[in-house]
């Protein structure tokens, strides 16, 4: 059993930015030199999720819609009145989808289906620099 850890750095939009990790979650698994085993993904901080989609305008599309009836962003939430900053639908939006994802790889590849991509969505709203830490565990 080994593990290799790797990080994926990307510079978002902020606002629900969703970016493709795929590739370099792949490239991460290159690097591993490992066959079998688990990728595990984690973001540090409270605005940014991690889940899988098909990455196409129209589904990312869809997961904004979804989110934004869910927590909007015009409500008033409390996170505001503490804070008196304006990204309280962010951190609630994190919450739901979460900060980490396991991707289990076979025979040196990821275990994904035909049209699905492993991606970062960051909810905070600004621009930031988001660092995922990713831990490949497997021989």
């Amino acid at each position: 059993m080994a593990v290799f850890t790797d990080t994926i750095s990307c510079r978002t939009a902020g606002d629900g930015d969703t970016v493709d990790l795929t590739e370099q979650l792949a490239d991460g698994l290159r690097k591993s030199g490992l066959a079998d085993g688990v990728a595990t993904l984690f973001v540090g901080g409270s605005t940014g999720g991690i889940t899988t989609i098909e990455f196409e305008p129209g589904a990312v599309a869809d997961l904004q819609e979804v989110l934004e009836a869910i927590a909007p962003k015009g409500r008033d939430w409390r996170h505001h009145l503490r804070w008196g900053d304006h990204n309280g639908h962010s951190h609630v939006r994190s919450a739901l989808l979460g900060p980490s994802l396991s991707v289990p790889f076979i025979s040196g590849e990821l275990c994904l289906g035909t049209w699905q991509q492993v991606v970062l969505v960051d909810f905070d709203d600004r621009p930031r620099s988001r660092e995922v830490i990713v831990q490949f565990v497997g021989e």
